[in-house]
Formats: C-alpha cells, structure tokens, sequence
C-alpha cells in the first residue's frame, strides 16, 4: 500500500501539530537565565552545603537551592514544593538524579528568604520537609527502590530502611564535612533497579530462600512456560504432581512446576510470571551491606560494591541492626580516610583485611569473592584508557 502524506514535514517537526501527544521540548522547562546562558558557562562553586553557584560568560549567575526529599512522594509534598517555586523561582525547580529537588534563583539577595522558607516548613513531628543540603564532600541523598510499598519482589522495605539511615545520619546532609562525597543507595531484591552495584556503601534486600510452589493454583494462575523461561539459571521445570481437591476430597494429578532449589538465586522473577511461586519469607528476607563501589573516574578508575555484611535481619519498624552498621562504616571512613578519598579507594587503600579490623564488621566465608568471568581478562575495565 503507497504511503499517502498527512503533510508531516520531518525538517519541522512541530509544524502545524495539533494534539499535544509526546514530550514537550525541554528547553520549555528551563529558568529563562538557564536557556540564555545554555552552554555558556564558565564555572560554578558551592558557596555553602546546599547552595551552588553557577557563572556564566555573559555575568549571569544562577544559584541554585538543593534540599532532600523522599523519592516516593505524595501530592502534598509536591504541591508544597511548586508553590514554593512560584513563590520564588517563578514557576520553576528541577529534581535531580539522587531525588533533591533544585530552586533555582537569579540573584543572590533571593537566596536567604528561600532558605528560610524551606527551612521553615516541617513535619508534625518537628523534621524538615525540604532539609537544605547534600552538596559538596558530605553525604548525598540516599536513591532507593520501591519496597514493599509499590513492589512485589522485595526482601526488604526500601522507604523504611532509607529513614532509618538518615535519621542516624542526617546531620551529614547538612555539612561538608567528609574526606569526599559519600554516596549511599538502597535496593529491595538483588534485581538491583536501585544501582546499588556502584555506590559507596549500599544496602539490599536479599531472600535466602527458594519460592514455596502453590501446586493448587499453579495451573490456574499461571502460564507454565512463561514461569519456566523467566529462570535465568534454568532451576524450574514443568512437572505434575498429585493433590487432593478441597471440595470433594479425592486426589487429582495437576500440571505444575518443581524447582531445583541449589540452582535457584532468589531473584523472584518467576513470581512475577506466576504469582503462585510467592518468595516473601519473614525468616529468610533481609538485608544484605554492599561497599566500596563508585562510578566516578577520578583519582581512580570505577569500582563495583562489595558484600561486606553478609546478612542483617529484618527488624521493623526501625532496623536497629542496620542503622548500627551504616554508623560504624561512616565512622571509620571519616576517620581513616584521607582528603579527597572515596570510601572504595580508603578501603583498598588499607587492604580490606584491615578495613575489617577498623569498622567493627565480622569476616566470613559469605564475603570472599572469588568470581571472574572469562571477559574479565580480555575487556577493558576501566573508562581511564591510556593510550
């Protein structure tokens, strides 16, 4: 069938368009001091924690508020946050990748009174709503996944343990006051949507045991092959099994699945093709400490996390156990490392064996590392190349 033209000029794309389907541009969105100095800077600094300024070649400057807030946000908090803009940004904020949320201003006189606002709106129990700060050598806000709010495959709950870790921390989000930024993320499952493989301490949820096998609903709620082919280590099969029928009592044979439990990695992707392979398990769901990782090319090259705790139970509603650790981590960081130094390149800067000594955490065998994949010595690892 010939192609007949509707009159879509691709050269103009937004020529005579008439329905607002697609993302608008983003140069919409941008202050008016930001799209007329686009490309046109010449540095920035950070004038104290949470505030930055940006200079640009035509003597523009922008300086810029950045305060934490939750990732999973409410529409209250997001209302409060816009009314805050068009009081003094004229209508404009950005978030940023680690969920702050930037006001952003064109004169410095405007900086004050929108720090005193922010700082001036709490919650009932007395903390701030939008906490000035996580710029510069001092900790960042914490990225985290969805928990057991939004989730269906966690180990742990994401929001929850993130609260716990600033309430222990939160004075650091404030100041400027480690050897260099520390960077802290948390991941319900080992799925990872959280990136936890590279920050500087990490925390994940983790299930220690295989999914309990529903026999009764498999066959009703599931599509066996889709269950059987979202394995990525091939531990499900198809098979049947004998049960007994709860209304009448007598024994039928019905198509279901079986799994071979010591090939099985707890990813729960099978869960989420047949909700009759439930993985939750209030024993074997925890936490698991990850450290030393960055994505950062500087002084060194980047780093993969460590497992550095190897379990750290689920202990609701305010995981003592984990604000614990995170605060002997910290600790030791700050203390031992030099200026500059991001945690990973501290920590083998001193050799692991130390770093062990230093924080306070227990060695185990779970915590030896011995994996290497047959590219590992053939790819390049590292984006510092040298030519």
């Amino acid at each position: 069938m010939a192609f007949i033209s509707s009159g879509y000029n691709p050269d103009k794309p937004m020529e005579d368009r008439i329905t607002d389907i697609g993302p608008r541009h983003y140069s919409e969105f941008l202050p008016p001091v930001i799209k007329n100095n686009k490309g046109k800077w010449l540095w920035h600094e950070i004038l104290e924690p949470g505030v930055l300024m940006h200079k640009a070649e035509s003597g523009d400057e922008v300086y810029t508020v950045r305060c934490g807030s939750p990732r999973l946000m409410g529409t209250e908090t997001l209302r409060e946050a816009l009314e805050i803009a068009d009081k003094h940004c004229d209508g404009y904020l950005r978030f940023t990748t680690r969920n702050n949320i930037e006001f952003m201003v064109d004169s410095k006189d405007k900086v004050q009174p929108l720090k005193d606002d922010l700082q001036s709106r709490k919650h009932e129990g007395g903390s701030y709503k939008f906490p000035v700060g996580g710029t510069g050598a001092g900790l960042t806000n914490i990225v985290h996944t969805q928990g057991w709010i939004h989730c269906h495959t966690p180990a742990s709950d994401a929001s929850g343990t993130v609260k716990v870790v600033m309430d222990e921390l939160f004075e650091e989000f404030q100041q400027m006051r480690f050897p260099a930024q520390l960077r802290i993320s948390m991941a319900c499952c080992l799925n990872m949507c959280g990136a936890v493989h590279c920050s500087d301490i990490a925390i994940l949820g983790y299930h220690r045991k295989p999914p309990i096998i529903d026999h009764k609903e498999v066959e009703n709620l599931c599509e066996i092959p889709l269950a059987v082919a979202a394995c990525p280590t091939a531990a499900i099969r198809p098979a049947k099994t004998t049960i007994t029928d709860d209304r009448t009592g007598e024994e039928k044979t019905v198509k279901t699945v079986a799994i071979k439990n010591e090939r099985c990695m707890f990813c729960g992707n099978c869960y989420t093709m047949c909700p009759a392979l439930p993985l939750t398990d209030a024993e074997g769901d925890g936490l698991v400490i990850m450290a030393g990782g960055k994505v950062s090319n500087r002084i060194s090259e980047p780093k993969f996390s460590k497992v550095v705790v190897a379990f750290i139970p689920n202990e609701t509603p305010r995981w003592p156990s984990l604000a614990k650790c995170m605060r002997q981590l910290v600790d030791a960081y700050v203390k031992g490392a030099k200026k500059y130094e991001r945690f990973g390149d501290w920590a083998e800067r001193i050799g692991w064996e130390r770093f062990f000594e230093v924080t306070g955490l227990e060695f185990t065998h779970h915590l030896i590392d011995d994996f290497r994949d047959p590219a590992y010595y053939t790819w390049r690892q590292t984006t510092n190349f040298k030519f």
